[in-house]
């Protein structure tokens, strides 16, 4: 009997079926099981062709790296993301939830470089014309030098490019364009990744830097084919809580830059505003001292923020206890209290914990685990830690305060925000930290007993 060949492939991964199915059964990408049954072209020899004069082959010595500069974009936290501004011909893109404010941020950034003299082309295939007329007009992202473009087609889109030719191009969004080479619809795999490659070929022949926005699927990957991500030069994911006004823009592949660095911006009614020194964001700004709170150093890329732990125990009435958690990781949370209670004596298995951080910031590094500790020994002892003290150190199940990355760099950040004293991995146990604090206590009710 002849052996019986699949029909259908993935074309993510390679994955074959005899029918077809709209989710890979392999990779899980939806959208990407095609036929296979008729000849391709991709399946015809390639021919040689001899390359022109100026695309012929060259000693890499003989090559000039001044076409590779960076451009600030007159967004100071965006250009700091990038590795100190756009690259010419780099195609970045960025990702992010909905309503996140992806579209304000880059059209800031078109009328900061438009105000600064470059001719700057935004495409909104999403919005009408006067929905981003009436953004731009409130943000002050009015001028004269930034050309709106209502266009979901990309023949319409290279069009543009030929008449204008810009200096600086955003398209919004790359899953709404599509070409009219192709039957299937927006945003499917197929287009995605012909709209993707045709603007990257522009963008490298002519030196003309993109900017793509790009959906986000309920997982927080990029929409579309992953193969999207390996050709753009630039992937920055846009993030940030929207019960608070804080966004955080993170690069997650830069191929001119690193990809540490955390850039932060403000939502408000005027647009998406720069925040350059987040120290007082993250907080309280009470002149009393209350038990329960604790502040420690955290790093976000190359930056480091003062982040203030709050924490509340109360008596539980519950057969099981309450560990509510917020910002915060709440296995950590759940290891702390446990060394709490074994390695210092700390009555809190049976009572409700609360711990939460201020400003809305999520910190999930180990360096927080002292913090926590010491917020939830003075929630329990109800004896205020003082205010001129910071708390770094990972802590072990052992009890013992282990050192953290970047230590130095913690301890100059919380010395030049005015805490006189920082409590480490020099403090050899969990059990020892607590004592000191509490001795530093402003109002040191009694000596604490373990």
């Amino acid at each position: 009997m002849a052996k019986t060949e699949s029909p259908y492939r993935c074309e993510e991964c390679g994955w074959t079926t005899l029918k077809w199915v709209g989710r890979c059964g392999e990779c899980q990408a939806w959208g990407t099981v095609i036929e296979v049954g008729a000849p391709t072209s991709a399946s015809r020899q390639a021919v040689a062709v001899v390359p022109s004069a100026e695309r012929i082959a060259k000693p890499i010595t003989e090559h000039s790296g001044n076409e590779s500069g960076h451009v600030p974009t007159g967004v100071g936290e965006f250009d700091r993301v990038l590795g100190g501004g756009i690259v010419p011909g780099a195609v970045i893109l960025l990702s992010g939830e909905p309503g996140v404010g992806k579209s304000t941020l880059l059209l800031d950034v078109a009328a900061k470089a438009a105000q600064g003299g470059k001719k700057v082309l935004y495409v909104s295939a999403e919005e009408s014309a006067g929905q981003v007329y009436l953004r731009a007009s409130r943000t002050n992202g009015l001028d004269d030098n930034l050309f709106l473009a209502n266009e979901t087609d990309l023949g319409g889109v290279l069009g543009h490019i030929d008449q204008m030719r810009p200096e600086l191009m955003i398209v919004d969004s790359i899953q709404t364009v599509s070409s009219g080479v192709l039957e299937s619809s927006a945003g499917g795999v197929a287009q995605v990744r012909e709209v993707a490659a045709t603007l990257i070929r522009v963008a490298k022949n002519s030196h003309l830097p993109i900017i793509l926005v790009g959906h986000v699927t309920k997982d927080g990957q990029v929409a579309g084919p992953r193969t999207l991500e390996h050709l753009v030069d630039v992937v920055c994911h846009f993030e940030g809580d929207r019960q608070t006004s804080l966004r955080f823009v993170r690069a997650l592949k830069n191929r001119f830059g690193p990809t540490d660095e955390v850039g932060c911006f403000e939502m408000s009614g005027e647009g998406i505003l720069e925040v350059p020194d987040p120290s007082s964001l993250f907080r309280s700004h009470t002149t009393k001292a209350v038990s329960g709170t604790c502040t420690t150093i955290a790093l976000e890329g190359r930056r480091a923020l003062p982040v203030e732990i709050q924490a509340l125990v109360v008596p539980s009435t519950a057969a099981q206890p309450r560990r509510v958690v917020n910002g915060v990781e709440s296995s950590r949370v759940a290891m702390i209290l446990a060394v709490l209670e074994r390695r210092a004596g700390l009555p809190v298995s049976s009572a409700d914990v609360y711990v939460s951080t201020v400003g809305g910031i999520k910190v999930y590094e180990p360096a927080t685990d002292l913090a926590i500790a010491l917020a939830i020994a003075s929630a329990t002892k109800d004896i205020p830690l003082s205010q001129e003290m910071a708390a770094i150190g990972e802590i072990s199940l052992a009890g013992e305060i282990r050192a953290v990355t970047q230590a130095p760099q913690r301890a100059s950040e919380a010395s030049r925000l005015g805490f006189t004293s920082v409590l480490d991995h020099t403090t050899p146990s969990i059990h020892e930290a607590i004592t000191r604090a509490f001795s530093g206590s402003p109002k040191k009710q009694k000596e604490p007993t373990f």
